[in-house]
C-alpha cells in the first residue's frame, strides 16, 4: 500500500499516521432522506428487531429479573457539573446547551452497549431455532418457555461463538449460557483479565490469541465454520447486532422528551460514541438518523493508536486498509476500541450518514474518568470515555466550528448526549487501578 499516494490524496491520512489527535469533517455528508433508500436496512427492519426484544422481555425477566420488565435499558443522565468542569479545565465552553450521559455503561446483564446488539442477536437466532424445532409454535407464544428445562436441552445441542476484545463477548457468553448454549467466546490479548475471569465463573469458554482482535475473530469464525451446530456473531458483518444497537434510538427518543429536551431545526442534536469495529456506533448512529434525520449529528471518537472507522472512512477504503498499514500499533488502553480493521458493511452504510470523528490519546481516556467521577460521582470504564473527547472538540475545535457555521446550527439550544458504552462490571479493585492511573501525553 502506498503510503505517500494515500497522504497525497487524502490530506488526513498523515495525521492519522502520525497519531496526531484528529478532528475530521466527513465530506460525503448527504440529507438524510436522500440516502435512506440506498441503505441496506430500513425504519422496518429497525422496528420489526423492537418488537422482538419485546416478545422476550417475559423470558429476560425470568433469567435475569434485576431487568425489571425484561428490557434491557439505560438511564440518561443530564450531568452540568461535568459540563461545567469541561468548560472551566478545558476551555469546552457549551454555552446553552445541555450535556448529558447515556448510560449503556450500565445495561443490566452485560454492562455495556454491547448487551443491545450481542444479546439482540443471540435471541433471535434462538428464535428462529425454537420456532423450527416446534419450542414455539409462533410469534405469540409465551417465550418463558424457552427458559424450561427442555428448551436449555435442546440449546445445549448447539455452540454459539464470537471473537471479541472483551465487552460483546461479555453479552453474547452471558446470554448464550443462560439460555444453555455451549458459548465460546474467543478472546485477543489486548481484553481485560477480568472480563476473562468474568465469563469463565459464568460457564463460557475461554479461548485466548497472543494476536489482535482480527485474529480472534478469524479464529473463532474458522473453528464455528467447521462445526455444523455452531453459529458465529460475526461482530464486522452482522446485520442483526447492527438492528439490535439501532433499536436504541427509540429509546433514546422517549428518554430526551421525558427530560424536556426538543429535537428539531431550530434545537439540534449532538451524539458522541466511542468506536471501535464500528458495530454498535453504526447502528446506534443508524437509528438516530431515522429518527432525527439531518437534526442529529453523530460523531465516532476513537484512540490515536487504532482509529481503524476513520481511517476507512477517510480513505474510502473501509475494511480494505488497517492501521498497521499506517504504521500505528493498534494497541490502547481503551481494550474496547483496540481494532485494527474497521467493519466494511457499516463504514457502507456511515459514509453518507456519519457527520465525523475524532481522536485522541490514551493519557485523556483516565483523565476524563476521573473528571466524570469527581464531578458526577459516575464510573466508566476508559474506552467509554472517549466520548467526552468529542464533546471537547465541539466547543473548541476550528473543524466543528466550521462544521456549525455551514450547517447554520443555532448552538445555544443544542443538547449534547456522550454515549458511556461499558463500566458496570468493573470490578471494584479493578476501578480504584483505573482512578489512579496517570499517563504521560
Amino acid at each position: 500500500m502506498d503510503i505517500k499516494q494515500l497522504t497525497a490524496e487524502h490530506p488526513a491520512v498523515a495525521r492519522i499516521a502520525a497519531a496526531e489527535e484528529t478532528v475530521w469533517i466527513n465530506p460525503g455528508l448527504q440529507p438524510f432522506d436522500s440516502v435512506r433508500p440506498t441503505l441496506p436496512v430500513s425504519a422496518a427492519d429497525v422496528a420489526d428487531a423492537s418488537a422482538r426484544l419485546r416478545r422476550f422481555a417475559p423470558l429476560i425477566r425470568t433469567l435475569f429479573p434485576e431487568t425489571g420488565d425484561g428490557i434491557i435499558e439505560s438511564a440518561l443522565t443530564e450531568i452540568p457539573r461535568m459540563k461545567a468542569l469541561l468548560a472551566e479545565a478545558y476551555g469546552a465552553d457549551l454555552g446553552g446547551g445541555r450535556l448529558f450521559l447515556k448510560r449503556d455503561s450500565d445495561l443490566p446483564v452485560a454492562g455495556s452497549v454491547k448487551a443491545r446488539g450481542g444479546i439482540y442477536e443471540v435471541l433471535k437466532h434462538s428464535e428462529e431455532l425454537a420456532l423450527e424445532s416446534g419450542l414455539l409454535s409462533g410469534c405469540d407464544d409465551d417465550y418463558v418457555k424457552l427458559a424450561s428445562p427442555r428448551a436449555r436441552a435442546f440449546f445445549a445441542r448447539y455452540r454459539v461463538q464470537v471473537g471479541s476484545t472483551g465487552n460483546l463477548g461479555v453479552s453474547i457468553g452471558i446470554m448464550s449460557a443462560a439460555l444453555g448454549y455451549r458459548a465460546v467466546v474467543h478472546m485477543s490479548a489486548d481484553a481485560k483479565q477480568w472480563k476473562k475471569d468474568y465469563l469463565r465463573a459464568h460457564g463460557v469458554t475461554v479461548v485466548e490469541y497472543a494476536g489482535d482482535y482480527g485474529r480472534a475473530v478469524e479464529q473463532g469464525r474458522a473453528e464455528s465454520d467447521a462445526d455444523p451446530m455452531s453459529y458465529f456473531v460475526d461482530d464486522e458483518n452482522s446485520v442483526d447486532l447492527f438492528l439490535g444497537y439501532a433499536v436504541a434510538a427509540e429509546r433514546l427518543e422517549k428518554q430526551l422528551a421525558d427530560n424536556c429536551v426538543t429535537v428539531d431545526e431550530a434545537h439540534p442534536l449532538f451524539v458522541y460514541v466511542p468506536c471501535g469495529v464500528g458495530g454498535a456506533p453504526g447502528g446506534i448512529a443508524y437509528g438516530l438518523k431515522e429518527r432525527y434525520g439531518d437534526n442529529v449529528h453523530v460523531f465516532f471518537v476513537e484512540p490515536t493508536q487504532a482509529p481503524c472507522m476513520l481511517l476507512g472512512l477517510a480513505t474510502g477504503l473501509h475494511n480494505g486498509i488497517c492501521v498497521q498499514d499506517v504504521g500505528l500499533t493498534g494497541l490502547t488502553h481503551a481494550d474496547g476500541l483496540a481494532v485494527g480493521r474497521p467493519s466494511g458493511f457499516v463504514g457502507r452504510v456511515m459514509e453518507h450518514l456519519l457527520s465525523g470523528e475524532m481522536t485522541l490519546a490514551d493519557c485523556k481516556l483516565y483523565d476524563y474518568l476521573r473528571r466524570l467521577w469527581e464531578s458526577e460521582g459516575i464510573f466508566i470504564e476508559p474506552s467509554s470515555c472517549a466520548a467526552f473527547q468529542g464533546v471537547l472538540d465541539a466547543a473548541r475545535s476550528a473543524e466543528m466550528a466550521a462544521y456549525i457555521a455551514d450547517h447554520h446550527l443555532p448552538m445555544e439550544n443544542a443538547t449534547h448526549v456522550a454515549w458511556a458504552t461499558g463500566g458496570r462490571l468493573v470490578p471494584p479493585e479493578q476501578r480504584e487501578i483505573f482512578l489512579r492511573t496517570h499517563l504521560a501525553p
